[in-house]
């Protein structure tokens, strides 16, 4: 279903009236002036508190790009994972990457990384709760047992122990009750959708509290896959998380956690755009479907485990002066069978193991004064990327090609930022943040005759071709340091109307492609051994907060202006590697693209309109423009394109609550309708046919809540018109006997009946 002129033009004009109630309060306020006995909580908006400068604030006053769902939003819209939160979410895109099913690509303001191979770090950070996830492999998990997830917009380093570029994406778990609570949360839907979570937690004694969250989520495939007889899309997820808190005294809290995620889904194949170029295989008429018969990665079926341990501890030191310190251990391991052709045959394949670890510290500092409040902090990462992989290629010259990358991470900094009062409406806000990042690479790229596979994949009995690329440990180094300041100002002009500008700088190390082919891309060695360069953005914007009516109408308004600076665009090119004038193989190409020039609009608003029916919705544009890009000494930013980058996103969600008691016992029914838009999306630096049109999205939710709140039921449709649209794909259509282009999609239409219940 193509977004039609007319139906563009409504969404345009539900973003226009939403900004047109905020231009218009006094009308609104008589109109909608509620009985003097009524209480606070249906006056207004719910206030949200967050964390986005390492202190607690309401969404409203703190001065920053920062959009939050709460616990009860996410369970009220039957929100699964990270990735549906995108649709709401100004120029955001959250998706899974190509052929994965919980490795995440992340975009925010044009900002991000696609390419989840060892030695690329994130443009977009992911925490949970004070913990940066170095890696993106089981980065998109099920939501469970959390209190609210931010997601904030624009450089951070100041305020977060890692710096991230483009923005970061927060979990906040929940703390333990005071009290034994238990809950339970029962789900069931289409395509055989079977998920529970069941969370419990109870004090010890005064002094201590212990609590535990078991998560199952099972789903069928949305395809199938006829040569393996495996289904296509499928979710097989268990998640546990376990945490004990304690307060020896009213200064000290100290909170001991660990999390574990095994994805055992089946590997999730492509759709084939274009019929087999030997064979002549036709295209399938279910886009979830896939013949792809690749099964076995090192021996293993597809699977995913990661795990982490934290430790927090937070001393008072006096009122107004408060000691931190997050210590973190997380590792994970993949087996990612990955069928590029999606046909029955071995044409292009990619059996592959990624493993991760990381060490991280941080030490922080906060002061919370009347006329000064700030954090400052230290901060040290030790990471580990490692992954293998055989290229297996037929053709006029079968191979397989075997490549190792050992990428180490170590990495510190030291960070602060400080918000002063000059006066009751004025105050300066001023951060820094000084970090190396150090990064070692060992990185090994053999060709072996014949489609079997290498020995470093389990073939021993191959037989080597040629080395393209072999370096060790101490061969390639580099060393990135950089200091970035950020300045703000915040001015109140009134009780309800806060303006804020700030000027920040945001910085991305440098690195190794773990794919490169120094004898078949022909780069000097010389070339190699720099690797690419760091990338640095920096960013303006200027805001203005907003409520009406006593808190019944929310406004929040953005402009924002990006100088991009050496973008690391990684990539993967078809090489010749053996001189016959067909491409057999393919190698990763990093370019650090020159300039780029980024300009957008920010718009979310809410507004109460009635005790019983509100409204939300968010507009945003961006305009992002490469104004040099080089390759082979020319340069081509003309053709090229920011990728996952739409130019034009909306939603409008609408929500209606009336009392409805059920069996004699007091509850509330509310109706959840929602319609979101995203523009051409383009899945590369360049146009190509995998590209994605402009789509619309519909979806509806219907609960029903007890007036305690210990009890909700609710039933919730997501892309009701189940339109199909690419998240992702591969384009090598030189490569194999069948040439590969196949694509990846969004979710089809789900309907699920959930139910919630506490104890």
């Amino acid at each position: 279903m193509r977004l039609t002129k007319k139906k563009l033009k409504l969404l345009n004009r539900s973003a226009l009236a939403l900004l047109a109630l905020a231009s218009a309060p006094i009308g609104l306020a008589h109109a909608q002036t509620a009985p003097a006995n009524a209480p606070a909580a249906t006056d207004n908006i719910e206030k949200v508190i967050v964390t986005a400068r390492r202190r607690e604030e309401t969404l409203q006053d703190v001065p920053v790009s920062v959009t939050a769902f709460t616990a009860d939003q996410l369970s009220k819209q039957g929100i699964p994972d990270i990735t549906t939160l995108a649709l709401a979410l100004p120029n955001t895109t959250l998706k899974a990457s190509r052929a994965t099913n919980s490795t995440l690509t992340a975009f925010i303001r044009g900002v991000g990384q696609q390419d989840p191979l060892a030695g690329f770090e994130a443009g977009v950070g992911i925490y949970l709760d004070d913990i940066y996830l170095a890696r993106p492999q089981a980065a998109i998990t099920d939501i469970y047992d959390v209190e609210r997830i931010e997601v904030l917009r624009g450089p951070q380093g100041t305020l977060y122990g890692r710096n991230t570029i483009g923005g970061a994406v927060k979990y906040v778990t929940r703390k333990l009750a005071p009290k034994t609570d238990i809950r339970l949360k029962a789900t069931l839907g289409n395509y055989q959708q079977r998920e529970a979570v069941l969370s419990a937690s109870t004090p010890l004694s005064d002094a201590a509290r212990i609590g535990a969250s078991v998560a199952r989520f099972k789903r069928d495939g949305f395809g199938n896959n006829p040569t393996t007889g495996n289904p296509n899309y499928d979710k097989d997820v268990t998640a546990a998380r376990l945490s004990a808190e304690f307060t020896p005294n009213d200064k000290l809290f100290i909170r001991l956690s660990g999390d574990t995620t095994k994805d055992d889904s089946h590997p999730r194949n492509g759709h084939r755009l274009t019929v087999g170029r030997t064979s002549g295989a036709p295209i399938l008429s279910n886009v979830f479907d896939s013949r792809g018969e690749l099964t076995l990665a090192l021996g293993h079926e597809q699977e995913v485990k990661a795990h982490g341990i934290s430790a927090l501890i937070e001393y008072q030191i006096s009122s107004d002066l408060t000691f931190k310190s997050v210590t973190a251990s997380r590792r994970d391991k993949s087996f990612a069978p990955i069928d590029f052709d999606s046909l029955p045959v071995v044409d292009f394949e990619v059996p592959a193991m990624y493993k991760n670890k990381q060490f991280s510290q941080e030490f922080q500092l906060t002061y919370t004064g009347d006329l000064l409040q700030g954090v400052a902090g230290v901060y040290y990462i030790d990471a580990n990327a490692f992954n293998i992989f055989d290229t297996v290629l037929a053709g006029a010259f079968p191979s397989s090609t075997f490549t190792k990358g050992d990428i180490d991470t170590k990495a510190w900094a030291v960070f602060a930022d400080a918000n002063y009062k000059v006066n009751d409406a004025l105050s300066l806000s001023l951060g820094g943040r000084y970090t190396v990042d150090k990064r070692e690479a060992s990185i090994l790229r053999q060709i072996y005759f014949g489609t079997r596979g290498t020995p470093g994949m389990g073939n021993p009995a191959a037989v080597l071709f040629r080395t393209d690329t072999d370096f060790t440990h101490g061969e390639l180094e580099r060393e990135d340091k950089k200091f970035t300041p950020k300045i703000g100002l915040a001015y109140k002009a009134s009780e309800d109307q806060n303006v804020y500008t700030t000027l920040a700088r945001g910085f991305k190390g440098g690195g190794f492609d773990p794919r490169m082919n120094v004898v078949g891309t022909k780069i000097s060695l010389a070339q190699a051994k720099a690797g690419y360069n760091p990338e640095v953005i920096d960013t303006f914007e200027l805001g203005l907060k907003s409520q009406y009516n006593g808190g019944r109408i929310m406004t929040n308004m953005a402009l924002f202006a990006s100088q991009y600076k050496d973008v690391q665009i990684p990539g993967s090119v078809a090489v010749d590697t053996n001189g016959d004038g067909r491409d057999d193989s393919f190698a990763g190409v990093t370019t650090n693209a020159g300039k780029a020039r980024i300009r957008g609009f920010e718009l979310e608003a809410s507004a109460r309109l009635t005790d019983s029916f509100s409204l939300s919705g968010m507009y945003s544009h961006i305009n992002a423009k490469y104004t040099r890009f080089i390759v082979a000494g020319v340069d081509v930013s003309g053709s090229r394109v920011f990728q996952n980058t739409p130019k034009n996103s909306a939603n409008l969600r609408a929500t209606y609550d009336i009392a409805l008691p059920v069996m004699g016992t007091a509850g509330k029914l509310s109706v959840i309708g929602a319609v979101s838009y995203k523009d051409d999306t383009s899945q590369f630096e360049f146009a190509s046919v995998l590209d994605q049109p402009a789509y619309t999205l519909w979806d509806l939710s219907v609960l029903w809540t007890r007036a305690d709140g210990k009890v909700r039921a609710g039933v919730h449709g997501k892309n009701l018109g189940d339109k199909e649209y690419r998240t992702g794909g591969y384009l090598f259509p030189t490569l194999g006997n069948e040439g590969v282009v196949t694509a990846f999609y969004g979710n089809p239409r789900t309907v699920s009946a959930t139910l919630e219940y506490r104890f």
